[in-house]
């Protein structure tokens, strides 16, 4: 199946939540969607037998400086095909869906992204850090952030 036959299967199934697509010309083909439809648009995208995304190979957080964005890269196993779906959301309010309970795999992933980028993923088990000690302030991948000089006493290099 190619980008765009997926992009239409989105397209007739929920109408106008399609924000932007990257399809030709690119070397990972790309669908923009509103954030707030992620998990709904990820449970038709795993379950529908045209488009069977039955893999969630990678859940990745990004700053897109002024806003932050969670890119999925899903796959079919059996179908042989993938696409990536992309989600963004303000900087101050990150707030996005959990597709923790579509894909197990995004259980950790999500962890990652609210540990690095501070994105908060409604509905996630146990959203908590995973990478950085549970007292640390900031998030460090966001562009904007500040590496302090010391942490419990002890200077943090850089």
């Amino acid at each position: 199946m190619t980008p765009q036959e997926i992009h239409d299967i989105i397209k007739s199934q929920f109408g106008e939540i399609i924000l932007e697509a990257k399809l030709e010309n690119v070397p990972d083909p790309s669908i923009k969607i509103q954030p707030e439809k992620i998990k709904e648009v990820s449970l038709f995208l795993r379950d529908d037998e045209r488009t069977q995304f039955d893999v969630l190979m990678c859940l990745s957080g990004v700053d897109y400086k002024g806003k932050l964005g969670v890119t999925y890269n899903l796959f079919s196993m059996t179908l042989k095909h993938k696409i990536t779906v992309k989600v963004e959301a303000p900087t101050e309010t990150p707030n996005i869906p959990s597709v923790e309970s579509v894909w197990k795999t995004a259980n950790w992933h999500e962890r990652e992204a609210f540990d690095m980028y501070g994105i908060h993923f409604e509905g996630h088990p146990d959203l908590r850090r995973i990478l950085m000690p549970y007292d640390w302030e900031g998030y460090p991948l966001r562009k904007d952030y500040e590496t302090p000089e010391f942490y419990n006493g002890m200077r943090v290099p850089y």
